[in-house]
């Protein structure tokens, strides 16, 4: 866990070792992470939005092609939401039936649920900027049978902006002198606000029930 923790928070210095081994297979490489980040309800623990900032900053220094990136990462990030939701309409809730598994925890999708019940379809976009309500969204539409005319919509528009979002975020302001000095404390920065709305939502449930 540590180890993956230290990944995380220096996510450019592990970008810049694939990039230098990897070269032009860098692009395939971060379109697997995010297609699995957002297609597998087994993998949320991916890096998505801190992943997307590192390798817009990368863009910037010329190491990748952010057209390139802009371009790839929306692709596998709305296949990625495709491919989760059609597991969810012919697998559904079958495979989350214990309490305290890590990656298949019923908590996370009956959270999910919830934030689903209260947004309904915009749901599939809002959640695009929340890290595990990200990956299990797609999922809980599918199990719904939310009409796939309405949620290729909400994924497409909701893959783009995500995508498009973070990796600007990263290539116009990931190489600031300041940004360069505290990256870790800004990739901290970003899963924090990331995780605001589920802190919020877990507040008010608390509140509510109290």
């Amino acid at each position: 866990m540590f180890e993956f923790i230290n990944f995380i928070l220096h996510i450019d210095q592990y970008l810049s070792i694939i990039i230098q081994t990897y070269n032009i297979w860098t692009y395939a490489i971060l379109s697997l992470i995010i297609f699995l980040e957002t297609g597998l309800v087994a993998t949320p623990f991916l890096p998505g939005d801190s992943l997307l900032f590192a390798a817009g900053s990368f863009a910037a220094l010329g190491a990748l092609n952010i057209s390139i990136l802009l371009a790839i990462l929306s692709i596998s990030a709305i296949i990625g939401d495709s491919v989760n939701y059609t597991i969810g309409r012919y697998i559904g809730p079958k495979v989350f039936k214990s309490e305290s598994s890590i990656f298949l925890n019923k908590k996370y999708l009956l959270r999910t649920q919830d934030f689903y019940d209260k947004h309904g379809k915009k749901t599939i976009f809002l959640a695009r900027f929340v890290p595990i309500i990200r990956t299990f969204a797609p999922f809980i539409a599918g199990i719904g049978k939310m009409e796939y005319t309405e949620f290729i919509k909400y994924n497409i528009l909701g893959g783009i902006v995500w995508t498009s979002l973070f990796l600007l975020g990263g290539y116009f302001f990931g190489n600031l002198a300041f940004v360069q000095e505290n990256f870790s404390l800004v990739i901290l920065a970003i899963i924090l606000i990331s995780f605001a709305p589920i802190f919020i939502e877990l507040i008010k449930m608390r509140k509510t029930t109290s």
